[in-house]
């Protein structure tokens, strides 16, 4: 943590008062020192703190950071009214921004450097929110088991050749359940359904994990293919342990519909809360983040792609090389949420 930041925890039922102090809050009337802005942020990278650290190097606004599951910050927010101290909430998925979307908690802004910076399917289209870095959900696989030359796309993971050979994450995780929504948005709902049903078909176990235990088990050979975002695969690489190493070298990585529509892509991003006390230092916030210094952060600290145009990746995700991307707006993962969770379900995928 630098210096720069000061960091506030988010506990499962507490309220404004037992989380805040004093120097950050004004009880009487909820707003915050000019100099200072409140971001809320679902993220756990230790490497944003540095990010926040050289905005206030470059602004001289402080930026105090309260940290927690997306959710709970939404339901914060909305509890705090129209005297919430929050300025900006940011989170990972599309698919929960446009949870806090619908919670009404997002104003626009208007701005010619978002605007001209962050490509418009990254981003609402009415500007409630802005996606700042970019992940691929991908086919993982054995290279011991799998050529790469059997795979092509997500409709294709229902094929006889993988039963019993395919695993993945419970229905409950957002990022499933806008691989999905995606999927409503090109396919319709009854198509989409019966794929479904195809993949749970070829479950070698019960949905379980997080994208990590789905690598590891393909790795292991208790699986030859899962679906996985592209960011967690180079943390491996960079481990010192050799075990986690060899992890990254016995799986491959396969970009699927490369010739149609491309592969699925899901942002970070944030917004800026309606009842921001800085709004002025909250958009100047949005705008930093679409800095070659913070797109560098995103793509180098957390292997994560940068949405901003001739920004280098990480060497590591540069190495699976480059792919052709569905340029759907991501705000469809949100729009079609439901649609999703309810097909997921009705085909059993638990």
């Amino acid at each position: 943590m630098t210096k720069f930041t000061r960091r506030f925890f988010l506990k499962a039922g507490a309220t404004a008062a037992t989380v805040t102090t004093g120097q950050l809050f004004f009880p009487e009337s909820g707003r915050s020192q000019s100099k200072q802005i409140n971001l809320y942020s679902s993220r756990h990278y230790n490497t944003d703190d540095q990010l926040y650290g050289l905005f206030t190097s470059k602004t001289g606004i402080k930026v105090n950071l309260i940290e927690g599951k997306a959710d709970e910050l939404i339901e914060r927010i909305k509890s705090e009214g129209k005297n919430s101290p929050a300025d900006l909430l940011i989170t990972v998925d599309a698919g929960r921004l446009w949870r806090a979307e619908q919670a009404g908690l997002f104003a626009p802004v208007s701005s010619s450097v978002l605007a001209a910076k962050i490509p418009a399917n990254l981003r609402h289209p009415n500007n409630l929110w802005f996606g700042f870095s970019k992940r691929a959900r991908v086919i993982v696989y054995n290279k011991d088991s799998v050529d790469p030359s059997q795979l092509s796309t997500y409709e294709d993971l229902v094929a006889p050749q993988w039963q019993g050979r395919f695993i993945i994450r419970s229905s409950s995780n957002i990022y499933n359940q806008s691989l999905v929504a995606g999927l409503i948005d090109v396919h319709g709902e009854q198509k989409v359904e019966d794929w479904c049903r195809g993949l749970v078909n070829n479950f070698a176990r019960s949905p379980q994990g997080n994208d990590t235990g789905q690598i590891e088990a393909v790795a292991s050979g208790l699986a030859d293919l899962t679906l996985v975002n592209t960011y967690y695969l180079p943390r491996y690489l960079k481990n010192r342990n050799p075990r986690k190493k060899a992890i990254f070298e016995r799986v491959g990585v396969f970009f699927p519909n490369q010739s149609d529509r491309g592969a699925h892509v899901n942002i970070g991003g944030a917004g800026m809360v309606k009842s921001a006390p800085n709004p002025e230092g909250a958009i100047a916030f949005l705008e930093y983040l679409a800095s070659p210094e913070a797109q560098k952060f995103f793509s180098q600290g957390n292997s994560e792609y940068p949405v901003v145009a001739g920004t280098p990746a990480d060497p590591v995700v540069e190495s699976f090389g480059t792919f052709k991307e569905d340029t759907t707006n991501v705000s469809s993962y949100g729009i079609n949420n439901a649609k999703a969770v309810q097909i997921m379900d009705r085909a059993g995928w638990k």
